[in-house]
């Protein structure tokens, strides 16, 4: 049976997470533009899940998202997978965790699974896109047609992602190799009736949010377009991680799809206020999942959370 609080429904949709492992950051180490006051702004809104001030830690976490639909099984991100060598972190070489262990006991078989939607390709999404069986890296999904960027796929091949081809070469290049793997270009595309990429870059060069539409209801895997619930306060903070150093470029892409939802007219200080979507993030820490309701009143008259957040 499947853990309530880790299962949600979206329309006809229902959305499980199967976790992998979590860590910690300082935050200002997560976000360069942290400062005391935000700090004690943000702490007003948040439970210690999200953000443990007194210890100066941002709870984090990957995992895999599995989406049930029509009759279609559908991973979205895969972690970072086991026995991959990460040489530039600790935090991600060489793991071994039970996730494929987790991911039966929800109910699922990798056999089942239909499509693996990728928002990026960076090592902590990719990972169990792969594991090692017979001497070699192959697909954990057999049955899957992996779908993500073909700008993604193509920076692998510039100087710039020549640091990080380990991920390609044990994690996307076995799905090539396999004819299991589908490209979207940096328009996006609608893959599935109803289940449609949207061009994010930013964070990477490529990056895709998700989007998935059901009985008019929507949910939005964002990917790392948001790292921390508390990025819905301080949607202009930029990650750690941005692939793009320039302030108000990663601005601009990081409300482009907000913008689609909510109208160009959107400003950063509505972008709490007007989401109407559910948003499904990467790497929150708790249930990684909120409720962002356009209507005012609504928000007036009962406390909606947002991975330990109350928006």
């Amino acid at each position: 049976m499947k853990d309530a609080s880790t299962t949600h429904l979206v329309g006809e949709a229902r959305i499980t997470r199967v976790d992998e492992t979590a860590f910690a950051l300082a935050p200002d180490v997560l976000f360069p533009d942290w400062d005391a006051a935000s700090g004690q702004d943000l702490e007003q809104h948040c439970s210690t899940t999200s953000l443990d001030l007194t210890n100066r830690r941002v709870s984090l976490k990957t995992h895999l998202w599995v989406v049930e639909i029509n009759g279609l099984t559908i991973v979205v991100d895969t972690g970072i997978g086991n026995g991959k060598a990460r040489p530039f972190s600790a935090l991600f070489d060489k793991l071994d965790n039970p996730v494929l262990e987790r991911f039966e006991a929800a109910g699922f078989r990798r056999e089942q699974v239909d499509h693996v939607l990728l928002t990026h390709l960076h090592v902590d999404h990719v990972g169990w896109n792969t594991h090692w069986q017979n001497d070699r890296w192959t697909p954990v999904f057999p049955n899957a047609t992996y779908v993500f960027s073909k700008r993604e796929r193509d920076y692998f091949e510039t100087p710039e992602g020549q640091p990080r081809r380990m991920a390609f070469e044990d994690s996307i290049l076995p799905l090539i190799e396999a004819q299991q793997a589908r490209v979207v270009s940096d328009e996006g595309e609608e893959i599935i009736d109803g289940i449609r990429f949207l061009p994010t870059p930013g964070h990477s060069i490529g990056h895709m949010a998700i989007e998935i539409r059901s009985q008019g209801q929507t949910a939005l895997f964002s990917g790392d377009v948001m790292h921390s619930p508390l990025q819905v306060y301080r949607p202009q903070w930029i990650q750690l991680f941005a692939l793009i150093s320039r302030r108000h470029e990663h601005q601009d892409n990081r409300y482009s799809t907000m913008r689609r939802q909510l109208g160009p007219s959107c400003s950063p200080r509505t972008f709490r206020k007007r989401l109407a979507v559910r948003c499904m993030k990467a790497h929150a820490a708790s249930n990684g999942t909120t409720w962002m309701a356009r209507n005012e009143k609504r928000l007036r008259n009962e406390t909606l959370r947002l991975g330990g957040c109350a928006i």
